[in-house]
């Protein structure tokens, strides 16, 4: 299987963001890729949330969801957005942050909702408070593919080495993690937390990110993500790094890699029940 990870830039203008992801994710097919992956918060990135009201939709109703859909059953790719911001139903007007797995005949395969939120101050000048304007997801998912068993995974989520264990344990040969990775911690802890968990649970991890400066034409535009989509082998190597251009990464994924891995140190069949501190 020949995957592509899709690195954008993307604006808090939806529809500009869609024109430059559908030209990313022909340039990955017309390369080969039959899996291509875009980063997290493919449809909008704001810091305003009137302006994310204003124009982000039910998932039923999203313009981006509907064009991908369309093109990854035109190119007859499996397709994961990395995540969409879409509107709830939820009486406290949370909106949610979505990864979408869509198959070559445009179906939704899978959809996951990110379940840990990035409420941080990653200094004094930079306070994230993810919570305020997204709820968090409760379910974690496997989903099921005719050339792999996906667990899917957004950014933050990342930190919490557990969730990926139980998903490798229900099965998942490919980790997806889809990012708008914060500059500071990226620099810092990026390739370390992706290899971790590729070594911890024997899967493959792709994680297609967000790079550089993102404009917003209603807000102060200052946001900078780190880029470096990354692809990790089970044994822990990179296979792919995409840098901090926007673009296009390609990665050959030789499935039995898995097995080999998980053959090698089975730690996954070792787990022993202990008491707590």
């Amino acid at each position: 299987m020949r995957a592509a990870l899709i690195q954008l830039t993307v604006s808090d203008d939806p529809a500009a963001n869609l024109a430059v992801t559908q030209a990313r994710i022909a340039e990955a097919a017309a390369g080969g890729a039959g899996f291509v992956l875009t980063p997290e918060c493919s449809n909008i990135l704001s810091s305003n949330r009137t302006h994310q009201r204003a124009v982000l939709r039910q998932e039923e109703d999203d313009p981006t969801l509907a064009a991908l859909r369309k093109q990854a059953a035109g190119l007859g790719i499996w397709l994961l957005i990395g995540s969409l911001g879409v509107l709830t139903q939820d009486a406290d007007g949370r909106f949610a942050n979505r990864s979408l797995l869509i198959g070559p005949d445009g179906a939704v395969a899978a959809r996951y909702d990110k379940i840990h939120m990035f409420d941080v101050n990653v200094s004094e000048t930079e306070v994230y408070r993810e919570s305020a304007a997204y709820r968090p997801g409760a379910q974690a998912v496997v989903a099921e593919t005719p050339f792999a068993k996906i667990g899917m995974t957004v950014c933050y989520d990342v930190r919490f080495p557990h969730l990926y264990r139980r998903l490798a344990k229900a099965g998942a040969q490919i980790l997806t993690v889809p990012a708008a990775f914060n500059h500071i911690t990226g620099a810092a802890h990026w390739e370390t937390l992706l290899r971790a968990r590729a070594i911890e649970t024997g899967c493959f991890v792709l994680a297609p990110a967000q790079t550089g400066l993102h404009p917003e034409a209603h807000g102060p535009g200052t946001r900078r993500t780190y880029g470096h989509s990354l692809a990790i082998a089970p044994w822990g190597e990179v296979l792919a790094d995409a840098g901090t251009a926007p673009g296009v990464t390609f990665v050959d994924l030789d499935l039995d890699q898995v097995a080999k891995a998980r053959a090698r140190v089975p730690s996954l069949s070792h787990d022993r029940e202990f008491d707590a501190p």
